[in-house]
């Protein structure tokens, strides 16, 4: 049987709260407390109760990488050479510690780890894997598919309102 991480209790205010600020995080207490039925105090603790268990992750603000002179995007696939905890643990530690990559995922499947990386330049892209990829003795392949257009970007996962008791 697989392992399933217990899912965090939280009720139906809680979830139209969640729906409203993964959609706008810069919502006031007052305005939240005005969608749900609630004082902006309730509402603090409700995000701070939301934040301190976990279920709220991070509040994050969506840069465009093309505004800030990144604008070539790629998603990479990387394969490793075997699949041994140190190596995986290793490689997960050299993503969170570089700048470039925006977001990774260990995967299953064809590859290892989904990669999203932004670049100024194809140039800078090259130079780039040169020192994260082609140095690390551990990677078996590198797949890279450069993004032609952006269609959608968040973080956004569907909330489930839980049953009334």
């Amino acid at each position: 049987m697989a392992y399933r991480e217990p899912v965090k209790q939280y009720d139906r205010i809680d979830a139209r709260i969640l729906a409203l600020v993964q959609k706008n995080n810069r919502l006031t207490s007052d305005a939240i407390g005005e969608h749900v039925g609630l004082s902006a105090t309730a509402c603090q603790r409700r995000l701070k109760r939301l934040r301190a268990e976990g279920i709220i992750e991070a509040d994050v603000s969506i840069v465009s990488a093309k505004a800030i002179g990144r604008p070539i995007q790629m998603l990479v696939l990387v394969t490793l050479e075997r699949e041994r905890a140190d190596i995986i643990d290793k490689f997960k530690r050299d993503i969170k510690s570089s700048s470039e990559i925006a977001t990774g995922f260990y995967i299953t499947g064809e590859a290892d780890f989904l990669l999203y990386i932004t670049a100024r330049s194809m140039e800078d892209y090259e130079q780039y894997t040169r020192r994260f990829f082609y140095e690390n003795p551990h990677i078996k392949s590198v797949k890279t598919m450069v993004v032609v257009d952006r269609v959608k970007a968040g973080f956004a996962v569907p909330i489930d309102h839980p049953e009334e008791d």
